[in-house]
């Protein structure tokens, strides 16, 4: 995400000398209420026209190209390779696996963010179109396995991808196969960021289970109705999942700093160069306390370590939820109207503790795993988490309207609900749809994908 227009960080690297100031980095992202607004980060999967495969670097390079000075974006370079693009307000970037993410600019509303989104997805589809390129909104690659899938070529991706063979069993399957969605949302103060983080995390299977899309794998069904929920439960147990420690009642700050901490590093850097720190298990409080070969931790080594950590939830300084799958672009504005809606207003967070607080740890986690497999199917007390779907659809549609009628929005942002409206119903997400018509032919299969999640023209 491009950072808030009113954050600024620090031009003179900084050396931390206490943990304080660690705390103090998160809390330059509170803002005042009113000037709360939202921001959507959507990637997609890059495929072959004709084949559905997934497309190697120089063809997505080629697609950079063609959009390099359109809309004010120039081009991001790594040594040769052009790897992404700068905007003023916002940044096209490549996953390892060359999935494209955009990181739209920080909105006062979702109506603005949604008119942004629209404007990109016009023009990756032109330029995508002459190339024979097609993106899919979808949490898995379909077809391609993992080892026919090319790497990115980012120093910090030749990094991780070792590590994340020691770190679980499915890491690099994450890095390369798998595609997210995330909404970025703001916090006044430290009570009002913790009581979000505590709530985004109660929220994760409910996201699970209303945004699965990721059924399908290797021209499969994989089980999972969230592949990539599974996926990322494997990649790595240090720095994935929930932060456990947020979810108790007294919670702090001061716990996610802790745990951030006490995260392995994967690198830092100097003289714009990345230094490899996996060959131990070297977390952040180590090299906080002793240094790493005379060099000392600074601010910018804290903010780059916060960059590598994929719970639920974090904090950059925003908050950023991480749950969706990949989706077609009109469900990518549902997944931030349900959180501006159960998150920035007291009713809302009020709803969400009501629903989940009085669940024991392993009674949450078990809901949590489940919901990856079992959807809006899976059981929590005497109902189903379609049944607190609906409920909390109802929260965040009235919430979104009272933001509206006190002036917080453009528009009434609750009419980007409506797109869930069936799945809460019918308790059939995008996967069991997708799973449902799973038949046929290559091509016949391509020709439901373009019709299930394709980007098109607007």
């Amino acid at each position: 995400m491009s950072p808030h227009p009113n954050f600024a960080g620090s031009s003179t690297p900084q050396t931390i000398d206490n943990q304080q100031q660690l705390t103090d980095f998160l809390l330059r992202g509170a803002r005042p209420q009113s000037e709360w607004g939202v921001g959507i980060e959507t990637e997609k999967l890059v495929v072959d026209r004709r084949t559905g495969e997934a497309v190697g670097y120089e063809r997505i390079r080629g697609l950079l190209d063609k959009l390099d000075g359109i809309g004010g974006w120039q081009g991001v370079y790594e040594h040769e390779n052009l790897i992404g693009l700068q905007g003023k307000r916002s940044s096209v970037t490549l996953e390892p696996g060359g999935q494209l993410e955009l990181s739209g600019k920080f909105c006062c509303d979702i109506m603005c963010s949604w008119r942004d989104l629209n404007r990109y997805r016009q023009h990756i589809v032109t330029m995508g179109h002459d190339l024979g390129l097609v993106f899919l909104g979808l949490g898995v690659h379909p077809f391609t396995p993992l080892d026919k899938i090319g790497w990115l070529p980012k120093p910090r991706y030749a990094i991780m991808a070792p590590y994340m063979l020691k770190s679980g069993d499915m890491g690099q399957r994450m890095m390369k196969q798998t595609a997210g969605t995330q909404v970025n949302l703001d916090f006044s103060d430290e009570v009002d960021c913790v009581r979000k983080l505590r709530a985004a995390q109660w929220l994760s299977p409910i996201c699970y289970a209303l945004f699965a899309n990721s059924a399908i794998v290797e021209d499969q069904l994989s089980g999972y109705l969230s592949l990539r929920g599974e996926i990322w439960s494997r990649t790595d147990s240090d720095r994935c999942g929930l932060i456990e420690q947020l979810l108790n009642p007294d919670a702090g700050l001061g716990d996610f700093v802790d745990y951030a901490l006490d995260v392995p590093l994967y690198f830092i850097q100097r003289q714009n160069q990345y230094v490899d720190l996996t060959r131990n298990r070297f977390t952040f409080r180590q090299f906080l306390e002793n240094g790493w070969k005379g060099e000392t931790a600074m601010l910018d080594d804290w903010n780059l370590h916060l960059s590598t950590l994929f719970p639920e939830v974090r904090l950059r300084p925003q908050i950023e939820v991480r749950s969706a799958d990949s989706l077609p672009p009109r469900y990518t504005a549902a997944v931030a109207a349900l959180y501006k809606g159960l998150l920035y207003t007291d009713q809302g967070l009020a709803g969400v503790e009501k629903i989940f607080s009085s669940l024991s740890s392993e009674d949450f986690r078990h809901i949590y795993k489940a919901s990856w497999r079992d959807g809006l199917k899976t059981g929590i007390k005497d109902r189903t988490l379609q049944d607190v779907a609906a409920e909390l659809l109802d929260i965040a549609t009235l919430s979104l309207q009272e933001q509206f009628t006190n002036g917080d929005s453009g528009g009434d942002e609750s009419c980007f609900l409506r797109e869930l409206d069936e799945i809460v119903a019918t308790g059939e997400s995008l996967a069991v749809r997708l799973s449902q018509r799973w038949k046929g032919d290559r091509q016949e299969k391509l020709a439901l994908l373009y019709q299930h999640c394709g980007y098109a023209e607007s």
